[in-house]
């Protein structure tokens, strides 16, 4: 084993500058995970060069100024030996300063190489480090060394005379001092504020510490077979077994350096031979090595190494880049070959995830208009009304409308503006750019460098190439598939769900405690939470089914009705269309349990609000002009959301409800005539006093009594509440006396808590979020601390009169892990989130459950 072969007692006694030996005292928490890996690697007695790692400690105390002892630091590695420097942080994917390698080159080391390799070889070796010493270390200007070159002698000498000229000093021949300052660069660079903010945008702490790892070098230069390269089990993209990697090597180039070609894993390919022609030993042991880790490191990893004269040197093993299809199917595969347990497989896969595998994509079966492209960044499609800032993006969202984030190029600032937005847009960048990396890290449809199109902030403009101007609200689709901008609305596919994605969620299931439920206001809605695997509706939002044209117009007459019997009689109208809704509903679920909210917004939202609608309006009921306009504006109220909705709504216009609750027991009856058990639930909106739940209760009974005597047939009902104001929550021990269940809405049970609109507060959330008046916009993140001492109590106090009193959460916290964790803890019996939560909330309601376990 190379890494024993040298050993330093003053390095491997002291834990924050570490020969990693099998039984060197380093850990991820404070070495870093590359840190960490290479001692396992060393465990297997795997080829290793020497390393020595250094702790988040020694690399902060660096920053500070605080250099270790050089020589102790040195004293593993052999006089002359050159070496790298690569980053070691807590979690890889919160990234780090680049390697640097080649430390320790100087004249006397390009003498010696030059002798061994050639000068040209051992020039652009020289020259290489002097260029990634001179912009990554002496922050000099990039331009100056991009112009010179890195190949040959004549880029060595320009490259020594232009960092001569710029720091007027010659270029550092010490290797002692050439790794001082490597390190100080990496570590200042890893505390930087930019670097900080990026890395906290993709959820590291403030604080998160860097470890280093010196090493050395293993060139991959003699005379047999040398090379360099890296090796993977799997597909990064797919998932699935497949060979990969690529390998570099010295015979196959017109040099050492330059014009290398790569030599293919495959067996036989056109352009060159295989790395198995070429070195059968070393590529046989590359393998098994890759075998080794996967089994031993239970995970499948990439192997960095260097062959030299036909023998392998391991560099480096990093767990294999991968996107979430590709996560959820290898952690499925290392479970059913007995690697990883299904419980480890389950806690592998980060319950947002799941997201990137439920996105839509453009159906390419239908025409489309491109009016722009750019790089595709980050997979998916979506539909959205075009804003031009964060803030705009959180309004749009608490008003509950898509809409795509169009910026010049995103920031750290923007991050919640991303979460916020259905797709994102910009003018600059690539595939490593911020827009890119955050939208693949949330699943969220990116196309960036689209600088074919004319981004003008100010007027809001957004031109293509071809003269065509798109404003703010305009609607656009995003293809982050396949790099692309188009107009309007156009035919989606929905994702594919493959059986490891479906695998993954049947484990799942086993191991959860609390049940998932879909909110569903529509029979399609229904299919798709079906689909999903949901566990029944948690909310039917009834008002939905009153919007298409031919029942908007009957709806319209019944509020302009004068009297009871005209509200009858237009609802009568109303009565087939929506049992048909229910009948459908009942039967898409098939058995499984309904809950439907009775009618809510209040009665002026069916009606229009411009002087086009009022004439249309007055054309279809035969009234005076005069007439509608009055009625509109008399029903016009100050604050919509605290007046005539909900049950006040119910209990003032009693014919409403008494059709919703006549249309939901009929449609039972028939549905429960195909063989499925249907009791449906009846929610009451909006409740705040014991008196409005008794007073619809009243009726809702004697309707079904009547629908009973009618029809001769049998059938049971659950009646709850929907717990959206704190007085509910506060008198929840009344209120659940007539009430076999409750379910807290936390949508509006936020606002009416904090007294915040969720259409307005987007102006002023993310100021308040930056200056820590809240730690997060409670409509995104359930306020455990307020809201949730409300759902507390409202559930103790009803259980208290109730001991079988069901709880949920039907909000649109719902599908979020931290809000399940809330729930469980409360001793809730479900969740309901929108149908494409529901995958995302049943993995995390069991990883809650594992984690319980396993203590």
């Amino acid at each position: 084993m190379l890494q024993a072969t040298r050993k330093d007692a003053a390095v491997q006694n002291d834990p924050n500058v570490t020969l990693i030996t099998p039984e060197a005292p380093v850990a991820v928490q404070t070495h870093g995970g590359r840190t960490k890996c290479l001692q396992r690697l060393v465990r297997l007695d795997l080829p290793v060069p020497r390393t020595v790692g250094l702790s988040f400690d020694a690399v902060h105390n660096i920053a500070r100024g605080e250099m270790p002892d050089l020589g102790m630091l040195l004293s593993p590695f052999d006089a002359g030996e050159l070496l790298c420097v690569r980053p070691s942080s807590e979690d890889p994917d919160w990234g780090g300063p680049g390697a640097i390698l080649n430390i320790g080159m100087n004249d006397a080391r390009y003498v010696d190489l030059s002798e061994r390799l050639g000068e040209e070889a051992a020039a652009s070796l020289y020259a290489r480090f002097v260029h990634s010493y001179a912009v990554l270390v002496a922050r000099l200007d990039p331009d100056v060394f991009d112009e010179i070159g890195m190949e040959g002698k004549a880029s060595l000498s320009a490259a020594l005379h232009a960092f001569e000229d710029e720091t007027d000093e010659p270029f550092p021949q010490d290797p002692a001092v050439q790794l001082a300052e490597v390190l100080r660069s990496m570590a200042r660079a890893w505390e930087g504020t930019s670097a900080r903010l990026l890395r906290q945008a993709k959820g590291a702490p403030a604080d998160a510490g860097l470890g280093l790892v010196v090493q050395s070098m293993a060139l991959g230069f003699g005379t047999g077979e040398c090379g360099s390269g890296v090796i993977q089990l799997v597909d990064g993209q797919t998932g699935l077994l497949q060979l990969t990697g690529r390998y570099l090597s010295q015979s196959q180039g017109r040099d050492a350096l330059e014009g290398r070609a790569e030599a293919l894993f495959l067996e036989r390919d056109p352009r060159g031979p295989s790395l198995e022609e070429l070195a059968p030993t070393a590529f046989k042991d590359l393998i098994r090595y890759a075998g080794l880790m996967r089994t031993k490191l239970r995970e499948e990893m990439q192997a960095e190494f260097v062959i030299e004269d036909g023998r392998v040197h391991l560099l480096d093993g990093v767990r294999v880049s991968r996107n979430s299809r590709a996560a959820v199917r290898i952690a499925v595969r290392l479970a059913e070959d007995k690697i990883i347990t299904q419980q480890e497989a389950l806690m592998r896969v980060p319950p947002v995830a799941l997201n990137e595998l439920l996105h839509k994509q453009v159906d390419r079966d239908f025409a489309h208009d491109v009016v722009g492209r750019g790089v595709a960044a980050s997979p998916g499609a979506a539909t959205g009304k075009i804003v031009f800032s964060a803030a705009d993006a959180q309004a749009s969202a608490a008003r509950g409308e898509a809409c795509v984030l169009v910026r010049r190029e995103t920031s750290p600032e923007d991050i919640r503006g991303m979460h916020a937005a259905s797709a994102v847009l910009t003018e600059r960048g690539g595939m490593t750019s911020h827009a890119a990396v955050i939208g693949r890290g949330i699943g969220l449809p990116c196309v960036v460098g689209a600088n074919e199109m004319r981004f003008q902030m100010r007027k809001k403009l957004l031109t293509g190439p071809g003269g065509r101007v798109f404003k703010e609200g305009d609607v656009i689709t995003v293809d982050g598939t396949h790099g692309e901008i188009l107009a309007g609305d156009v035919a989606m596919l929905e994702a594919t769900l493959d059986d490891a994605f479906q695998t993954l969620l049947t484990w799942a299931d086993e191991e959860r405690d609390i049940s998932i439920r879909a909110n569903a206001d529509t029979p399609a809605d229904a299919r798709l939470a079906k689909s999903f695997q949901a566990q029944g509706i948690g909310l039917c939002r009834t008002e939905h089914m009153f919007f298409d044209d031919d029942r908007l117009t009957v709806m319209r007459e019944m509020i302009f009705a004068d009297n009871s019997e005209d509200r009858r009689a237009a609802l009568e109208r109303l009565l087939p269309v929506q049992r048909a809704d229910f009948t459908e509903l009942f039967q898409t679920m098939a058995g499984l349990p309904v809950c439907i909210r009775l009618l809510d917004p209040p009665l002026h939202e069916f009606l229009p609000s411009d002087h086009a609608g009022h004439r249309a309006l007055a054309e279809a009921l035969d009234l005076p002009l005069s007439q509608v306009t009055r009625r509109v504006d008399a029903m016009g109220e100050y604050n919509p959301m605290l007046g005539m909705r909900g049950v006040r709504l119910g209990i003032t216009v009693p014919e409403i409800y008494d059709m919703q609750a006549r249309a939901i027991f009929e449609a039972a009856i028939t549905a429960g005539k195909s063989g499925a058990s249907v009791v449906p639930e009846i929610m009451i909106p909006l409740v705040s006093a014991k008196r409005e739940v008794e007073l619809v209760k009243m009726r809702i009974d004697l309707v079904a009594a009547a629908v009973r005597s009618e029809t001769g047939a049998e059938f049971d009902y659950k009646l709850g509440v929907m717990v959206e104001t704190p007085r509910a929550a506060l008198r929840a021990e009344e209120i659940a006396q007539e009430a076999t269940f409750l379910s807290f809405g936390t949508n509006d049970l936020t606002q009416m808590t904090y007294g915040l609109s969720r259409d307005d507060a987007g102006r002023f959330m993310s100021d308040y979020v930056r200056q820590g008046v809240f730690s997060e916009d409670p409509f995104h993140t359930l306020d455990v601390d307020g809201v949730g001492e409300l759902l507390i109590l409202g559930a103790k106090r009803g259980r208290a009169v109730r001991a079988d009193l069901v709880l949920s959460m039907c909000g649109e916290h719902g599908g979020n892990p931290e809000s399940i964790a809330f729930c469980r803890a409360a001793g809730f019996d479900y969740v309901s989130c929108s149908p494409f939560r529901v995958p995302v909330a049943r993995l995390a309601a069991a990883q809650l459950a594992i984690f319980d376990k396993l203590g």
